[in-house]
């Protein structure tokens, strides 16, 4: 066969593929063939090792899509969260909640504690093990998602909006409560939180207790609804200990306490 019959052959093969729409084929079957001819594969182990790679990389595409998509804080991840500060039972609870079986099961992540606790941070961290499963994740400040509905219902758009966010498996609100909701903010938020009540997973992270709740939602009624939704299939972590970031400052001035004291040493 001479070798503009081989290119043309060549040719034709690519066009099927990207017909097909195989970028993993087209990238790949060059690269497999050459190995396939040098350890004596078969036909059938050479499509086999091709398929891998196009699930393969069909898998990464979506995990890439997913987190673009996702806007979970890139830095708040499992490999920079400090468990040895968590609460022991939290941290037995961890394997269980990255594998996203109470998403499976439509339960919800209910995160308690003061501020600078790292509720966020093992919330996201979470998120992203989520991710890498393939479970599709939306973070979002609870006052900001509290906005964007609340212009959503102004436009007459509330249940579309709805409908959008119903595409998430699960939803990261972040600080619950940390800014106060007026009646129609209320509203909204407390309608979000029943339409995913029993189908759709939400994590929630919060600085009140649910004593505290009523600030959220202004009245006895509404307040225990929304509870009874959250809690009736529900995971609840509670993180106690000191606050990461007053750790932090302190340290951060001990050593510029000592840096100070050894310059003036040298002076």
């Amino acid at each position: 066969m001479s070798r503009s019959t081989t290119t043309t052959a060549d040719d034709a093969l690519l066009l099927l593929l990207r017909t097909l729409k195989l970028p993993g084929f087209v990238a790949h079957h060059v690269e497999l063939g050459r190995r396939a001819e040098k350890e004596s594969w078969g036909f059938v182990a050479y499509l086999r090792a091709l398929c891998e790679v196009e699930i393969e990389e069909r898998r990464q595409r979506r995990i890439e899509r997913i987190v673009a998509t996702s806007s979970v804080p890139a830095d708040k991840t499992m490999a920079t969260l400090d468990q040895q500060r968590l609460p022991a039972k939290v941290r037995r609870q961890l394997p269980a909640l990255a594998e996203g079986g109470f998403i499976e099961r439509a339960e919800n992540i209910l995160c308690f504690g003061l501020p600078g606790r790292g509720k966020t941070h093992l919330c996201c961290a979470v998120a992203h093990e989520l991710m890498l499963r393939g479970y599709r994740v939306l973070f979002a400040p609870t006052f900001h998602l509290v906005q964007r509905l609340l212009q959503a219902k102004r436009d007459l758009d509330l249940a579309t909006e709805l409908k959008r966010l119903d595409h998430f498996d699960v939803v990261v609100l972040d600080d619950i409560g940390y800014v106060q909701q007026d009646r129609e903010e209320m509203e909204v938020l407390f309608t979000f939180l029943a339409e995913r009540y029993e189908r759709k997973s939400v994590m929630i992270t919060s600085n009140l207790v649910f004593s505290q709740w009523d600030r959220i939602f202004k009245d006895a009624m509404t307040t225990a609804a929304a509870i009874d939704r959250l809690v009736h299939h529900a995971i609840i972590l509670e993180l106690t200990g000191d606050s990461y970031r007053t750790d932090a400052a302190e340290k951060k001035n001990k050593g510029k306490a000592k840096s100070e004291e050894s310059t003036d040493r040298e002076e």
